[in-house]
Protein backbone atom coordinates (compact mmCIF):
# COMPACT_ATOMS: atom_id res chain seq x y z
CA UNK A 1 0.00 0.00 0.00
CA UNK A 2 1.05 3.48 -0.71
CA UNK A 3 2.55 5.43 1.87
CA UNK A 4 1.43 8.91 3.32
CA UNK A 5 3.10 11.85 2.47
CA UNK A 6 3.04 14.99 3.25
CA UNK A 7 1.27 17.78 0.53
CA UNK A 8 3.87 19.92 -0.90
CA UNK A 9 2.96 23.21 -2.44
CA UNK A 10 4.02 23.63 -6.33
CA UNK A 11 2.68 27.29 -6.58
CA UNK A 12 3.08 30.62 -5.66
CA UNK A 13 -0.29 31.51 -5.99
CA UNK A 14 -1.59 32.80 -3.07
CA UNK A 15 -5.40 31.54 -2.11
CA UNK A 16 -5.77 34.82 -0.10
CA UNK A 17 -8.93 34.22 2.37
CA UNK A 18 -10.40 30.57 2.16
CA UNK A 19 -13.94 30.05 2.55
CA UNK A 20 -15.34 26.58 2.88
CA UNK A 21 -19.04 25.87 2.84
CA UNK A 22 -20.24 22.42 4.06
CA UNK A 23 -17.93 22.00 6.64
CA UNK A 24 -20.15 18.93 8.65
CA UNK A 25 -20.15 17.38 5.24
CA UNK A 26 -17.37 14.77 5.37
CA UNK A 27 -15.24 16.13 2.48
CA UNK A 28 -15.68 19.70 3.89
CA UNK A 29 -14.78 18.68 7.27
CA UNK A 30 -11.59 16.64 6.41
CA UNK A 31 -10.34 19.53 3.99
CA UNK A 32 -11.11 22.61 7.35
CA UNK A 33 -9.05 19.77 9.19
CA UNK A 34 -5.90 19.91 6.30
CA UNK A 35 -6.29 23.76 5.91
CA UNK A 36 -6.42 24.24 9.80
CA UNK A 37 -2.81 22.62 10.09
CA UNK A 38 -1.59 24.51 6.71
CA UNK A 39 0.36 27.36 7.30
CA UNK A 40 -0.06 28.87 4.32
CA UNK A 41 -3.42 29.53 4.89
CA UNK A 42 -3.55 32.70 6.78
CA UNK A 43 -7.43 33.36 6.80
CA UNK A 44 -9.83 30.64 6.86
CA UNK A 45 -13.78 30.68 7.56
CA UNK A 46 -15.91 27.99 7.84
CA UNK A 47 -19.81 28.15 6.62
CA UNK A 48 -22.79 25.55 7.71
CA UNK A 49 -25.81 25.14 9.57
CA UNK A 50 -23.87 23.15 11.90
CA UNK A 51 -20.65 23.91 13.99
CA UNK A 52 -17.50 21.66 13.35
CA UNK A 53 -17.45 18.66 16.04
CA UNK A 54 -13.81 20.01 16.44
CA UNK A 55 -12.33 22.87 17.98
CA UNK A 56 -11.00 25.50 15.71
CA UNK A 57 -7.58 26.88 15.65
CA UNK A 58 -7.80 29.82 13.14
CA UNK A 59 -11.42 29.10 11.20
CA UNK A 60 -13.84 31.69 11.44
CA UNK A 61 -17.03 29.93 12.04
CA UNK A 62 -20.19 31.09 10.47
CA UNK A 63 -23.63 29.51 11.05
CA UNK A 64 -25.97 29.95 7.62
CA UNK A 65 -28.51 27.35 6.12
CA UNK A 66 -28.09 27.35 2.48
CA UNK A 67 -31.54 26.55 1.93
CA UNK A 68 -32.80 29.22 3.60
CA UNK A 69 -34.57 31.97 0.65
CA UNK A 70 -32.29 34.98 2.17
CA UNK A 71 -29.01 32.73 2.54
CA UNK A 72 -27.37 34.38 -0.66
CA UNK A 73 -27.68 37.82 0.29
CA UNK A 74 -26.22 36.42 4.26
CA UNK A 75 -23.58 35.03 2.36
CA UNK A 76 -22.73 38.39 -0.07
CA UNK A 77 -22.67 39.74 3.44
CA UNK A 78 -19.81 37.58 5.13
CA UNK A 79 -17.60 36.55 1.83
CA UNK A 80 -17.28 40.65 1.38
CA UNK A 81 -16.70 40.79 5.25
CA UNK A 82 -13.90 38.27 4.84
CA UNK A 83 -13.01 39.68 1.65
CA UNK A 84 -12.96 35.95 0.45
CA UNK A 85 -10.54 35.36 -2.87
CA UNK A 86 -11.41 31.09 -2.60
CA UNK A 87 -14.54 29.47 -2.28
CA UNK A 88 -14.72 25.63 -1.72
CA UNK A 89 -18.13 24.65 -1.85
CA UNK A 90 -18.48 21.16 -0.23
CA UNK A 91 -22.12 21.46 0.51
CA UNK A 92 -23.28 18.76 -2.07
CA UNK A 93 -23.79 15.62 -0.52
CA UNK A 94 -21.97 12.12 -1.40
CA UNK A 95 -24.71 10.10 -0.37
CA UNK A 96 -28.86 11.15 -1.97
CA UNK A 97 -30.75 12.51 0.68
CA UNK A 98 -33.89 10.56 1.37
CA UNK A 99 -36.14 13.96 1.10
CA UNK A 100 -35.57 14.50 -2.68
CA UNK A 101 -37.33 18.27 -2.58
CA UNK A 102 -34.83 19.03 0.23
CA UNK A 103 -31.66 17.22 -1.81
CA UNK A 104 -33.08 19.84 -4.77
CA UNK A 105 -32.45 22.94 -2.44
CA UNK A 106 -29.18 22.15 -1.31
CA UNK A 107 -27.36 21.19 -4.23
CA UNK A 108 -29.32 23.36 -6.95
CA UNK A 109 -30.63 25.97 -5.47
CA UNK A 110 -27.90 26.44 -3.12
CA UNK A 111 -25.46 26.61 -5.45
CA UNK A 112 -27.11 29.33 -7.27
CA UNK A 113 -27.20 31.18 -3.82
CA UNK A 114 -23.36 30.60 -3.23
CA UNK A 115 -22.76 32.05 -6.73
CA UNK A 116 -24.84 34.63 -6.53
CA UNK A 117 -23.04 35.81 -3.68
CA UNK A 118 -19.09 34.89 -5.84
CA UNK A 119 -20.39 37.29 -7.99
CA UNK A 120 -21.27 40.03 -6.19
CA UNK A 121 -18.31 39.24 -3.59
CA UNK A 122 -15.77 39.45 -6.50
CA UNK A 123 -14.71 35.82 -5.21
CA UNK A 124 -11.46 35.36 -7.79
CA UNK A 125 -11.87 31.29 -7.30
CA UNK A 126 -14.49 28.90 -7.00
CA UNK A 127 -13.68 25.29 -6.36
CA UNK A 128 -16.83 22.80 -6.64
CA UNK A 129 -16.41 19.14 -6.12
CA UNK A 130 -18.78 17.07 -7.57
CA UNK A 131 -18.75 13.24 -8.71
CA UNK A 132 -17.63 10.78 -11.65
CA UNK A 133 -21.15 9.31 -11.06
CA UNK A 134 -22.96 12.29 -13.00
CA UNK A 135 -21.59 10.48 -15.94
CA UNK A 136 -23.94 7.91 -15.34
CA UNK A 137 -23.49 3.79 -16.06
CA UNK A 138 -24.77 2.79 -19.50
CA UNK A 139 -23.99 -0.36 -21.56
CA UNK A 140 -22.81 2.31 -24.84
CA UNK A 141 -19.82 3.88 -21.81
CA UNK A 142 -16.45 3.68 -23.19
CA UNK A 143 -13.81 1.90 -21.43
CA UNK A 144 -12.72 5.31 -20.31
CA UNK A 145 -14.91 8.39 -19.75
CA UNK A 146 -13.12 12.03 -20.31
CA UNK A 147 -14.51 15.09 -19.55
CA UNK A 148 -14.02 17.00 -22.79
CA UNK A 149 -15.75 14.32 -24.80
CA UNK A 150 -18.29 12.38 -23.00
CA UNK A 151 -21.38 14.24 -21.71
CA UNK A 152 -22.87 13.67 -18.00
CA UNK A 153 -25.69 11.37 -18.36
CA UNK A 154 -26.72 10.88 -14.81
CA UNK A 155 -30.13 12.59 -15.42
CA UNK A 156 -31.28 9.82 -16.52
CA UNK A 157 -30.69 7.78 -13.49
CA UNK A 158 -32.00 9.87 -10.75
CA UNK A 159 -33.10 13.70 -9.00
CA UNK A 160 -30.07 13.47 -7.30
CA UNK A 161 -27.26 13.14 -10.36
CA UNK A 162 -29.71 15.33 -12.25
CA UNK A 163 -28.97 18.31 -9.22
CA UNK A 164 -24.97 17.48 -9.44
CA UNK A 165 -25.09 18.17 -13.01
CA UNK A 166 -27.22 21.12 -12.32
CA UNK A 167 -24.74 22.57 -9.75
CA UNK A 168 -21.96 21.55 -12.24
CA UNK A 169 -23.66 23.30 -15.24
CA UNK A 170 -24.22 26.69 -13.16
CA UNK A 171 -20.75 27.05 -12.00
CA UNK A 172 -19.56 26.63 -16.06
CA UNK A 173 -22.20 29.05 -16.74
CA UNK A 174 -20.46 31.40 -13.98
CA UNK A 175 -17.47 30.94 -15.66
CA UNK A 176 -18.30 31.78 -19.30
CA UNK A 177 -20.70 35.13 -17.39
CA UNK A 178 -17.11 35.99 -15.32
CA UNK A 179 -13.68 35.00 -17.52
CA UNK A 180 -11.49 36.48 -14.91
CA UNK A 181 -12.73 33.99 -12.29
CA UNK A 182 -11.55 30.66 -11.74
CA UNK A 183 -14.19 27.85 -11.42
CA UNK A 184 -12.51 24.30 -11.03
CA UNK A 185 -15.16 21.37 -10.65
CA UNK A 186 -13.40 18.20 -9.42
CA UNK A 187 -15.45 14.85 -9.92
CA UNK A 188 -13.95 12.00 -7.91
CA UNK A 189 -14.77 8.85 -8.06
CA UNK A 190 -16.18 6.66 -5.04
CA UNK A 191 -14.58 7.49 -2.21
CA UNK A 192 -12.44 4.71 0.20
CA UNK A 193 -10.74 5.39 3.22
CA UNK A 194 -10.15 4.70 6.62
CA UNK A 195 -12.78 7.48 7.88
CA UNK A 196 -14.93 8.14 5.20
CA UNK A 197 -19.28 7.55 5.20
CA UNK A 198 -21.10 7.25 2.20
CA UNK A 199 -24.18 4.92 1.27
CA UNK A 200 -21.24 3.23 -1.07
CA UNK A 201 -19.38 2.57 2.40
CA UNK A 202 -22.10 1.04 4.16
CA UNK A 203 -23.03 -0.90 1.31
CA UNK A 204 -19.46 -2.60 2.01
CA UNK A 205 -20.10 -2.91 5.30
CA UNK A 206 -22.75 -4.82 5.21
CA UNK A 207 -22.36 -9.11 6.04
CA UNK A 208 -23.97 -9.39 2.69
CA UNK A 209 -24.18 -7.82 -0.63
CA UNK A 210 -26.77 -8.09 -3.74
CA UNK A 211 -25.34 -8.45 -6.84
CA UNK A 212 -27.23 -8.47 -10.55
CA UNK A 213 -27.05 -12.10 -11.87
CA UNK A 214 -24.74 -12.22 -15.11
CA UNK A 215 -23.07 -8.70 -14.78
CA UNK A 216 -19.83 -8.14 -12.80
CA UNK A 217 -18.47 -4.44 -13.81
CA UNK A 218 -15.17 -3.01 -13.43
CA UNK A 219 -15.18 -0.13 -10.04
CA UNK A 220 -12.87 2.40 -9.59
CA UNK A 221 -11.70 4.07 -6.03
CA UNK A 222 -10.00 7.20 -4.92
CA UNK A 223 -8.64 7.26 -1.34
CA UNK A 224 -9.94 10.35 0.96
CA UNK A 225 -6.06 11.73 1.32
CA UNK A 226 -5.79 11.78 -2.34
CA UNK A 227 -8.80 13.75 -2.78
CA UNK A 228 -7.32 16.50 0.29
CA UNK A 229 -4.28 16.66 -2.27
CA UNK A 230 -6.53 17.20 -5.17
CA UNK A 231 -8.17 19.91 -3.23
CA UNK A 232 -4.80 21.73 -2.42
CA UNK A 233 -3.67 21.75 -6.20
CA UNK A 234 -6.55 23.42 -6.84
CA UNK A 235 -6.65 25.56 -3.79
CA UNK A 236 -2.79 26.62 -4.85
CA UNK A 237 -2.91 26.81 -8.02
CA UNK A 238 -5.11 28.02 -10.67
CA UNK A 239 -7.01 25.28 -12.72
CA UNK A 240 -9.73 25.95 -14.42
CA UNK A 241 -12.16 23.53 -15.99
CA UNK A 242 -13.45 19.99 -15.33
CA UNK A 243 -11.18 17.51 -13.83
CA UNK A 244 -11.91 13.43 -13.11
CA UNK A 245 -10.01 12.06 -9.83
CA UNK A 246 -9.73 8.58 -9.41
CA UNK A 247 -6.87 6.33 -8.33
CA UNK A 248 -4.79 4.34 -11.25
CA UNK A 249 -6.64 1.13 -12.19
CA UNK A 250 -10.07 -0.71 -11.87
CA UNK A 251 -11.30 -4.23 -9.84
CA UNK A 252 -14.48 -6.26 -10.93
CA UNK A 253 -16.96 -6.03 -8.67
CA UNK A 254 -16.89 -9.60 -7.48
CA UNK A 255 -13.14 -8.83 -6.66
CA UNK A 256 -13.60 -5.74 -4.59
CA UNK A 257 -16.34 -8.01 -2.66
CA UNK A 258 -14.18 -10.57 -2.16
CA UNK A 259 -10.86 -8.98 -1.14
CA UNK A 260 -14.23 -6.91 1.36
CA UNK A 261 -14.48 -10.55 2.32
CA UNK A 262 -18.50 -10.36 1.41
CA UNK A 263 -21.24 -12.95 1.03
CA UNK A 264 -22.76 -11.83 -2.17
CA UNK A 265 -26.27 -12.78 -3.59
CA UNK A 266 -26.52 -12.61 -7.32
CA UNK A 267 -30.02 -11.69 -8.09
CA UNK A 268 -32.29 -11.98 -10.90
CA UNK A 269 -32.73 -8.62 -12.83
CA UNK A 270 -36.32 -8.99 -13.18
CA UNK A 271 -37.81 -7.10 -9.89
CA UNK A 272 -34.46 -5.88 -8.81
CA UNK A 273 -34.68 -2.33 -9.85
CA UNK A 274 -38.46 -2.20 -7.55
CA UNK A 275 -37.38 -3.89 -4.64
CA UNK A 276 -34.36 -1.22 -4.11
CA UNK A 277 -35.96 1.06 -4.07
CA UNK A 278 -39.08 -0.05 -2.25
CA UNK A 279 -36.35 -1.23 0.82
CA UNK A 280 -34.77 2.23 0.19
CA UNK A 281 -37.98 4.21 0.77
CA UNK A 282 -38.69 2.11 3.71
CA UNK A 283 -34.73 2.50 5.13
CA UNK A 284 -33.53 -0.88 4.87
CA UNK A 285 -31.52 -0.48 2.00
CA UNK A 286 -28.50 1.78 2.17
CA UNK A 287 -28.86 2.69 -1.78
CA UNK A 288 -31.84 4.13 -3.62
CA UNK A 289 -32.66 2.25 -7.03
CA UNK A 290 -30.30 4.47 -9.23
CA UNK A 291 -27.10 2.55 -8.12
CA UNK A 292 -28.48 -0.57 -10.03
CA UNK A 293 -26.91 0.62 -13.09
CA UNK A 294 -23.90 0.94 -11.17
CA UNK A 295 -23.63 -2.93 -10.55
CA UNK A 296 -24.59 -3.60 -14.52
CA UNK A 297 -22.27 -1.37 -16.48
CA UNK A 298 -19.02 0.54 -16.44
CA UNK A 299 -18.54 4.35 -15.53
CA UNK A 300 -14.71 4.37 -15.63
CA UNK A 301 -13.31 7.86 -15.59
CA UNK A 302 -10.49 8.88 -17.65
CA UNK A 303 -8.02 10.46 -14.96
CA UNK A 304 -4.95 11.98 -17.31
CA UNK A 305 -6.34 15.30 -17.62
CA UNK A 306 -5.81 16.28 -13.58
CA UNK A 307 -2.60 14.74 -14.00
CA UNK A 308 -1.78 16.97 -16.84
CA UNK A 309 -3.06 20.12 -15.96
CA UNK A 310 -3.24 20.19 -12.19
CA UNK A 311 -0.14 17.83 -11.73
CA UNK A 312 -2.42 15.55 -9.64
CA UNK A 313 -0.85 12.01 -8.71
CA UNK A 314 -2.76 9.58 -6.60
CA UNK A 315 -0.70 8.21 -4.08
CA UNK A 316 -2.94 5.40 -3.59
CA UNK A 317 -4.31 2.77 -6.19
CA UNK A 318 -8.29 2.04 -6.31
CA UNK A 319 -6.64 -1.69 -4.51
CA UNK A 320 -4.99 0.18 -2.46
CA UNK A 321 -7.95 2.08 -1.29
CA UNK A 322 -10.33 -0.39 -1.01
CA UNK A 323 -7.75 -2.31 0.86
CA UNK A 324 -7.10 0.79 3.27
CA UNK A 325 -10.79 0.77 4.27
CA UNK A 326 -11.21 -3.06 4.86
CA UNK A 327 -8.02 -2.59 7.22
CA UNK A 328 -9.97 0.11 9.02
CA UNK A 329 -13.07 -2.03 9.15
CA UNK A 330 -11.59 -4.74 10.68
CA UNK A 331 -9.44 -2.61 12.97
CA UNK A 332 -12.98 -1.74 14.08
CA UNK A 333 -14.49 -4.80 14.83
CA UNK A 334 -11.88 -5.79 17.62
CA UNK A 335 -12.07 -1.92 18.76
CA UNK A 336 -8.44 -0.43 17.85
CA UNK A 337 -9.68 2.24 15.99
CA UNK A 338 -13.07 4.46 15.69
CA UNK A 339 -14.57 6.23 13.24
CA UNK A 340 -14.84 9.61 12.72
CA UNK A 341 -17.26 11.42 10.43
Amino acid sequence: MASKKPLQDNSSTSPGTVVITGTSSFKGSRLLRELENNPRIKNLVAIDKHKPQFSLKKARFYRLDLTETTADAQLTEILKKEKCSTLVHCALPITPPRDQAYSHELISVGTMYVLTACAAADVKKIILPTTTDVYGAFPTNPNFLQENLHKPKGDLLSKFLADCMDAENQALSFSKKYPDRIVTILRPCTILGPTVQSFKTRLLRRFFFTTMLGFDPLIQFIHEDDIMAAFHLAIFKDCPGIFNIVGDGVLPLSRVLAISGKFHIPLPQIGFKTLVQLLWYLDIAPAPSSHVNFLRYLCIADGSKAKKVMGFTPRFSTKDALLSFVGAERLREINLIELNA
